[in-house]
């Protein structure tokens, strides 16, 4: 039901009465609101990207950090489902039910992976208030037991206040052939790599749709997008091209790196002066498993550097080519005159991935199974990393291609987050969907959602009727 008041007249005959649509139709944003667009990676840390001094370049980040704020005191929660959930919500991920990933859920008060109702959700207050909500990507916040065909869709995206959905339900999918959603149902992908196809491509092309669709019926309403990539949890998949890009730029491995950006970082004010490594594995032994351990690049055999280089070349080819993809995205905006009125966040969910053991990974799944990774395994999959080269599975009528994986956890840690509101011209939680919770309507939304990385642009000053207050802490 509409919370407007009906305020026209109704007698016997019709032509006695005077209609009123305002009632019954969607409320309009104020003018000139801003668009929102919000970028979240997966499993990065700081050190890896151009903005924060590293090796991987990120030229759509760049651009943004040039031009906005680029955040150093950005925390987040220790998995990708809570860190998102908070996003979301503007609430701790335990009132979320996410203390953990949704996977690892338990029938136990912040463990149940059910986001509460009276959570209200920052795309059902926006588009309350007159905003097109988007979302585009991974959706690690659906409980598992709504994740098959015929199960409830309460909490997919058009329950939680979205208009529309595209991407995939989970931690993780293959980026050549994904498991993808649209709305509410699961679809195949719309052509093969062989024609071109991966995941960064085809989310930037529904994410820009989405907006043309809503700028070609309703110029002007302002839109909230929620662009969660694959990029860089596992599986990591670019293009060939991509990931060649950085031959040899690792080869001086890991310890030669932290050596090397440590400075970098400084330099840019990310760190503060004075800042020292940490040893190199910083656990008193006996006090972590053996197979978190790194081992010294100096103890590495030749056959193991070439492997972790190549590792890390299709890890920096996998960010950097998403970041073109987003790229895609700004110039969109910029091409249709949106772009100057429109908040944009760009971060990470949670710090690198520490999953893997000290010998790589290339099927994370294989850990998960029982069944370690040995240097000489993978050291045979070593010019097929990041290709769309599927495994191979036995059937009743044959060997099949079996390009799908299953789902996995991520690996960092995040605070309570006020709930997002603007001033009295500007969106509000609705009071029946905050009942139950504390202070919603009066507590100024913030920027509170903290990562390792982030970077805002807002290139709109603020006003009376706009604010939007960006705080970080420790």
């Amino acid at each position: 039901m509409s919370d407007k008041q009906f305020k026209g007249v109704v007698n016997l005959d019709i032509r006695d009465s005077v209609p009123d649509w305002d009632a019954f139709l969607a409320k309009k944003a104020p003018e000139g609101a801003p668009n929102v667009l919000v970028v979240l990676y997966d499993d990065t840390g700081c050190a890896a990207w151009s903005p924060y001094g590293g090796r991987i370049e990120m030229p759509t980040m760049d651009r943004l950090a040039r031009e906005g704020l680029t955040y150093s005191q950005w925390h987040t929660t220790a998995l990708c489902s809570p860190t998102r959930s908070t996003f979301l919500t503007g609430r701790n991920h335990h009132l979320n039910g996410f203390a953990s990933i949704s996977e690892t859920s338990s029938g136990f008060p912040g463990y149940s992976s059910h986001i509460p109702p009276e959570n209200a959700s920052i795309a059902t207050v926006l588009r309350k208030a007159g905003w097109g909500t988007y979302w585009v990507g991974k959706n690690h916040n659906i409980p598992v037991d709504e994740w098959t065909a015929g199960s409830s869709r309460e909490r997919w995206p058009l329950g939680q206040g979205f208009d529309r959905f595209y991407g995939f339900v989970g931690g993780e999918t293959n980026q050549w052939y994904p498991d993808l959603a649209e709305d509410n149902h699961f679809i195949d992908q719309p052509y093969q790599p062989e024609e071109g196809y991966h995941l960064s491509k085809d989310l930037a092309d529904k994410a820009i749709s989405f907006l043309q669709d809503q700028r070609q019926t309703h110029p002007g309403k302002p839109f909230y997008l929620w662009f969660c990539p694959g990029a860089n949890h596992a599986p990591h998949h670019a293009p060939k091209e991509w990931i060649d890009k950085y031959k040899g730029r690792f080869d001086d491995g890991y310890d030669a790196y932290r050596e090397w950006v440590l400075p970098r970082m400084i330099e840019r004010g990310i760190l503060p002066q004075g800042t020292e490594l940490t040893d190199f594995n910083p656990m008193p032994p006996g006090t972590f498993a053996e197979a978190d351990a790194v081992r010294p690049w100096s103890e590495l055999s030749e056959p193991e550097r070439k492997l972790f280089a190549r590792m890390a070349e299709v890890y920096a080819g996998f960010s950097e080519y998403t970041d073109h993809q987003v790229g895609r995205i700004i110039d969109y905006l910029e091409e249709t005159g949106q772009l100057e009125n429109t908040l944009v966040i760009y971060a990470a969910d949670n710090g690198a991935s520490g999953e893997g053991s000290p010998n790589g990974s290339v099927n994370e799944n294989k850990f998960f199974n029982g069944y370690p990774d040995n240097i000489e395994d993978n050291l045979e999959m070593i010019d097929k990393l990041g290709t769309p080269t599927p495994t191979t599975t036995t059937r009743p009528d044959g060997p099949r291609p079996s390009p799908h994986r299953s789902r996995c956890s991520s690996a960092i840690r995040i605070r309570v987050v006020s709930p997002i509101r603007w001033s009295s011209s500007g969106p509000r939680e609705s009071k029946r969907a905050a009942r139950s919770a504390t202070n919603t309507t009066t507590a100024p939304i913030s920027c509170r959602r903290f990562s390792n990385a982030a970077v805002c642009r807002c290139r709109k000053r603020s006003t009376a009727s706009t604010r939007i207050h960006c705080r970080a802490y420790r």
